[in-house]
């Protein structure tokens, strides 16, 4: 067990590229890109490989583009937290709404994972909903708070072991094994379309928009690449892991098509990857992929843990409740942050219908409140506090008030992640040129 913040938080800056990778892409493959993936490719085909994919393009740009210039500065700075990034840039009131706004999202994405658990035991063992998000929370707190990041990027290691392995043979065997002929028989189970990669139905190439810029600035992720030895670890480990992630993004659609074909009359599409691998692979390969299943969503769900743990002891606590606190209690805030978070994401995966639901709610918030504050404060050093505020408030607002519009709900939600994401960096540019023309360049604080 860890004794030290420093160590909970960012493992020591001591990962090389092998343990980034790791810890990255399984943090990437959770709920969505397994079970929520399977099940697009279940109502839509091929265009659900979008929605891993789009991931896997804002993991590159991670590597190449924002993760060295933010590792240089917490390195420089000695951060922890994207929102110890935050005030170092633009000033602590700016740290404080985003920890806020956070903390409310990323349960949302937790009940994502707990919701995937739930479906996975349902279809195995019938197990009702309520017990299996229970027993889902129970497993990823545990083993969470017990080590943090670096325990975490080893377990995440064996964890990718087990899922491409147990994925990677199930889908040659389905196809061999009959489900290719059926595939291509024109079976009645097929979706019409459902060959058409760019878009169809609610997927495609507009998951590009809700994703790509929330892979990029996921505090989570983020938090990860802190934790690396070199830049030299940043662009291969992360990079290494968009690769596959792009890879990876064909095999659950292609698995939920391959469910039509068996099951055509499935009541929940997301119960489509469960089915087919106990329906369409023999007993001993089905339990080793239905493993590999269980073990993503853990894997996703203690980098989630981790976002809300370092948010609220190191954002919060720390930052404005108790400046004086000494490591032991930050550390153990932490750990009961994850506790607090794992029982509340529990009662959430309880309220909500399905995992690509949950999970949109959290990525639009995260790319309409964090996006334009992130890249614009790397890249400049005049915008403010002022221009900050303006941007996440305008995209938050813009994001509620489009998705309760008529039509709002377009894609999947979309249209309303654009319209807010323009919004906020209209908002950011707004303030900016009016501060110029009113009081001259802006007196921030400079990274």
């Amino acid at each position: 067990m860890v004794r030290s913040s420093h160590a909970f938080f960012v493992a020591g800056r001591k990962l090389g590229a092998g343990l980034i990778f790791a810890t990255i892409l399984a943090a990437n493959i959770g709920a969505g890109s397994t079970v929520g993936a399977a099940g697009l490719g279940y109502r839509n085909g091929l265009a659900g490989w979008w929605w891993v994919g789009s991931a896997g393009i804002g993991t590159l740009l991670l590597a190449w583009w924002l993760g060295p210039r933010i590792w240089r500065v917490a390195r420089a700075h000695d951060l922890n937290t994207v929102g110890d990034y935050l005030e170092l840039r633009y000033g602590a009131s700016v740290r404080l709404i985003i920890a806020l706004l956070l903390w409310l999202g990323t349960l949302a994405i937790l009940a994502g994972q707990l919701i995937a658990v739930a479906w996975i035991l349902e279809v195995v063992a019938g197990v009702p909903k309520l017990w299996g998000c229970l027993i889902g929370g129970v497993v990823m707190t545990v083993y969470f708070t017990a080590g943090g990041l670096f325990t975490s990027a080893w377990v995440n290691l064996v964890e990718l072991v087990v899922l491409l392995s147990g994925l990677g043979l199930a889908l040659p065997w389905v196809l061999i094994h009959g489900g290719w002929q059926r595939l291509t028989s024109g079976t009645p189970g097929l979706a019409a379309g459902a060959l058409s990669f760019w878009q169809q139905g609610s997927s495609g190439w507009p998951y590009l928009v809700l994703l790509v810029p929330a892979f990029l600035v996921s505090p989570g992720l983020i938090q990860k690449v802190y934790g690396a030895r070199d830049e030299r670890a940043v662009r291969l480990g992360v990079g290494l892991a968009g690769v596959a992630l792009l890879v990876f993004a064909a095999l659950p659609p292609l698995l939920g098509m391959l469910a039509h074909a068996y099951v055509p009359n499935l009541s929940n599409p997301e119960l489509a990857l469960p089915t087919i691998l106990i329906r369409g692979l023999p007993p001993s390969l089905g339990a080793l992929g239905l493993a590999a299943v269980f073990s993503a969503e853990l894997s996703s769900a203690d980098a989630i843990l981790f976002m809300l743990a370092t948010s609220l002891s190191e954002d919060l606590y720390r930052r404005f409740l108790r400046p004086e606190a000494s490591d032991r209690k930050v550390l153990a805030v932490a750990r009961w942050a994850a506790l607090a978070g794992g029982l509340l994401g529990v009662v959430l995966s309880l309220a909500l219908p399905s995992v690509i639901g949950s999970l949109s709610i959290f990525y639009s918030l995260l790319g309409v409140s964090l996006f334009v504050p992130v890249i614009a404060g790397l890249h400049s050093k005049k915008p403010g506090v002022l221009e900050a505020l303006a941007a996440i408030v305008g995209g938050v607002v813009l994001l509620i008030a489009t998705r309760l519009w008529p039509g709002g709900s377009l894609w999947g939600g979309q249209l309303a992640t654009t319209v807010a994401l323009a919004g906020s960096a209209l908002a950011f540019v707004a303030v900016y040129a009016w501060k110029r023309s009113t009081s001259g360049p802006s007196g921030s604080s400079e990274v």
